[in-house]
């Protein structure tokens, strides 16, 4: 499995890209951002942040150009908004050989639908914890997240939905590797799920209010919002039977239990502590930029699971209908919003 190819090359594709052709892989990025692409073609792929300066070239072609491949690539890596999944895992099977595999790098849970186009032991997923990347000008991606393996910190995690080991999952794990600290699991749905709930909780508020990381954890509103997001997440999560993994440092066991007041005051306290870089997740990122966001796959995903489950979701449903309004430039960005989505969600639970 030597021949890669990324389709979309946003903030994530595009640092896949940089590393795993630095690393000597060969590798294809598509894209649909036209300026991005053509500075790419004439100066490479700059890499700035945390893990840089380095520029490197990089293989990019544009959406139309990709009619001149055939069925070349052994792996394909699918980094577009949760959104495009399905035309871009359809667009990309016709590319992929027989015998490939196609890997979901992205937000949200789009396994299956992965799955529903190429199969499912041909569908591989890698579950992204604290990368924080961005891509906010043609030709160059930045990370503003701390380096993962120097602390520990496995922020890929690589697995098939039935919870096999395979080959095909090594090898990501061996590409990814090039970028950051990496690890196989078992438990693909359980990593989905945590990572699900720290984008829901740390996305739409920063979002919806404009705040990036270091104003969200001043907030003691913001604060008190991402925590009964992410019980919902989890008590979700939990009604569908699935094992969900640490979120946040934070075992999701001990996430539930955020009516007791010591286990409150403390993760009060820890969403009070600040990183290296005041931050905008890629929600906020794309309320910046006037871009549609990914509310109805994250949020928007926990409370109609919810709703098959019997589990009321009132936080989650608050936030989702303001960001439907900020999608929709009916509503401004503004720290006023959190206390909008807590009025709303304690007036319906």
């Amino acid at each position: 499995m030597k021949r890669i190819a990324i389709f979309g090359a946003g903030a994530v594709g595009s640092y896949l890209g940089a590393f795993m052709t630095r690393q000597g892989e060969d590798v294809t990025v598509i894209d649909q951002w036209p300026e991005h692409v053509e500075a790419v073609k004439a100066n490479g792929m700059n890499v700035t942040g945390t893990q840089g300066p380095f520029n490197v070239p990089v293989k990019a072609f544009h959406l139309h150009e990709a009619q001149r491949f055939g069925r070349e690539f052994d792996l394909a890596f699918i980094a577009v908004k949760s959104y495009d999944t399905l035309w871009a895992a359809t667009f990309m099977e016709r590319y992929l050989e027989p015998t490939g595999y196609m890997v979901s790098s992205q937000n949200g849970i789009n396994d299956d639908t992965i799955a529903g186009v190429v199969g499912i032991r041909r569908a591989i997923g890698c579950v992204m914890s604290n990368i924080q990347v961005a891509l906010w000008k043609p030709g160059e991606t930045h990370r503003g997240g701390e380096f993962g393996r120097d602390r520990g910190h496995d922020v890929f995690r690589v697995g098939h939905i039935d919870g096999a080991v395979t080959e095909a999952v090594m090898r990501v794990v061996e590409l990814v590797s090039s970028v950051d600290g990496a690890k196989a699991t078992t438990n693909l749905a359980g990593e989905r799920w945590a990572k699900l709930a720290a984008n829901s909780m740390g996305n739409p508020v920063g979002a919806m209010s404009g705040l990036g990381s270091h104003g969200q954890a001043d907030s003691a509103e913001a604060r008190r919002l991402k925590i009964h997001i992410t019980r919902e997440v989890v008590q979700v999560a939990t009604a569908l039977g699935h094992r969900v993994e640490g979120i946040s440092g934070v075992s999701a066991e001990t996430w539930l239990q955020t009516d007791r007041g010591d286990v409150l005051e403390d993760l009060d306290a820890r969403l009070r502590g600040k990183g290296r870089v005041d931050w905008h997740s890629s929600m906020g990122q794309d309320a910046i930029k006037g871009r549609r966001s990914e509310i109805d796959h994250l949020n928007g995903l926990v409370c109609r699971r919810g709703a098959e489950a019997g589990v009321p979701t009132p936080y989650n449903d608050s936030v989702v209908a303001l960001m439907q309004q900020v999608d929709a430039g009916k509503l401004q960005q503004s720290p006023g919003n959190i206390a909008k989505a807590l009025e709303t969600a304690s007036a319906a639970a």
